[in-house]
């Protein structure tokens, strides 16, 4: 993607989540362990489907996060407060936007109803019948009835998960009626969200139905698309269609990610090469730089910059192609213009100032310090952009600033150990009383702080006699 930039989630989500797919059975998924593509067109796209939802729910924008799981399954959810992830698999597998559109719908039905918190207490709520249950089976035992005592505590945990998914199925429910008021009150149709289920979810049901009934934490799809159906033919907006825009920044995507995520023949065999468009274009360059065809590949974004020579998403892989190749100096220009034509974009802006370092040396790092300076104001936790932060400010001799930017590239995905070396050198080395110090005392003291109760913890709580 951008710089091919593939991070895996730190600190950003942890806990519970509500996920949309149908036969999560209480498998705990969190992002925690998985890959984060970070694009700028994708996460740009997918900013756009959500802002009129995130207006009609009544949240603020700049509170809600979009992050893309490099993930082949189909799903979406919500974790870490109010951060939607949604996965490639979904985003490949879609037909239209309408229906990304109405799963982000639906997860923002579980932001704007406060699912995380409520499902938390929820889980607290749900260990009262497990431990009255695990108690009476000790009871049992001492009372001279080993056999039932047993199947007390087998059950307990089935008692807790019983309580635990009748409350999740009504969130799921909840999400799915809020999400259908998003949609008209965006003045956009809830028919893509009944094509979604009806073509990616429904035809798995006869999976959950073989499963424990209080294993299945969402309700079954078929009832929930006959829920959703009476409520959206009932809308003024049902016949809605797709604007030109959604419907081109669609295309893009999903060619896109078909283009970096499938192998060269799966790409083009959906993007064959009679087929001139220029999504077909855009993801059989990308093939080919993945396989390092140069040539072909340039020869596909010639075709494209020159039909549209201010789309800042074809500079930038024509930069992206020649740095990755060796040719900074020829990148530059290519960066420029993608930044130019998406100004503030923390993602372009990153690659323009590595492209800088590499090309220009130190020449360069006063510039590329810049532009990384307001990429980390925009987005504090960008590890990507800390990092080539640190490699500026060392090509400048400026160790301890390169220090604590190293610090702060770890401390974001929460390498709270590396972090707190890192903080610990250059707290050493700055100045007393200014900015800079300051953060770098604060990294070590919280970094500090997280790495001796993960020690606490591994050591049993602490030592022993």
């Amino acid at each position: 993607m951008a710089a091919s930039l593939l991070s895996t989630l730190g600190r950003t989500a942890v806990g519970a989540v509500a996920a949309l797919g149908a036969f999560a059975l209480m498998a705990a998924e969190t992002a925690s362990a998985q890959a984060l593509i970070r694009d700028a067109e994708i996460e740009d796209t997918l900013r756009v489907y959500t802002n009129p939802l995130l207006d009609a729910a009544g949240l603020r924008r700049d509170d809600v996060r979009i992050l893309i799981v490099n993930e082949d399954n189909v799903n979406a959810f919500v974790a870490g407060g109010q951060n939607i992830f949604v996965n490639t698999g979904l985003i490949m597998r879609a037909e239209t936007p309408n229906e990304i559109i109405g799963v982000l719908a639906h997860e923002t039905g579980h932001i704007s109803g406060g699912h995380l918190s409520r499902s938390r207490e929820a889980m607290n709520q749900s260990m009262g019948p497990m431990l009255i249950s695990i108690g009476l089976g000790v009871l049992a035992i001492a009372a001279g009835a080993p056999d039932a005592g047993a199947a007390l505590i087998a059950g307990s945990q089935g008692f807790a998960m019983a309580n635990f998914v009748r409350f999740t199925q009504v969130q799921e429910s909840a999400a799915d009626q809020a999400g259908a008021s998003f949609l008209e009150a965006s003045g956009q149709s809830g028919r893509g969200l009944i094509s979604f289920f009806d073509s990616q979810i429904r035809p798995f049901e006869w999976q959950t139905r073989r499963a424990p009934p209080w294993m299945m934490t969402h309700p079954f799809s078929s009832d929930r698309v006959e829920s959703l159906r009476q409520r959206i033919d009932r809308g003024s907006y049902r016949d809605a269609v797709d604007s030109e825009d959604n419907m081109r920044r669609f295309r893009f995507m999903q060619a896109k990610l078909i283009g970096f995520v499938r192998s060269e023949g799966q790409v083009l065999a959906r993007y064959p090469l009679r087929d001139t468009s220029q999504p077909a274009r855009y993801a059989r360059a990308i093939a080919y730089y993945r396989q390092a065809k140069l040539n072909q590949a340039r020869g596909e974004l010639d075709v494209l910059i020159a039909e549209d020579p201010r789309n800042p998403y074809f500079q930038e892989l024509m930069g992206q192609i020649l740095f990755e190749n060796g040719r900074a100096a020829e990148s530059i220009p290519y960066h420029r213009r993608s930044l130019e034509f998406a100004p503030n974009q923390p993602l372009l802006q990153v690659n323009l100032a590595r492209a800088l370092v590499a090309a220009n040396g130190r020449a360069g790092t006063e510039e590329a310090i810049r532009l990384l300076a307001d990429a980390v104001r925009r987005e504090p936790d960008n590890g990507f952009a800390w990092r080539e932060m640190a490699s500026a400010r060392f090509e400048r001799g400026e160790e301890p600033l390169a220090e604590l930017a190293s610090a702060e590239a770890s401390f974001s995905v929460g390498d709270y150990s590396s972090a707190l070396n890192f903080a610990e050198r250059a707290r050493r080395a700055l100045p007393r009383n200014t900015v800079d110090y300051r953060r770098a005392d604060d990294i070590v003291n919280f970094a500090g702080n997280e790495v001796r109760e993960r020690m606490q913890r591994t050591s049993g709580g602490g030592r022993r006699g």
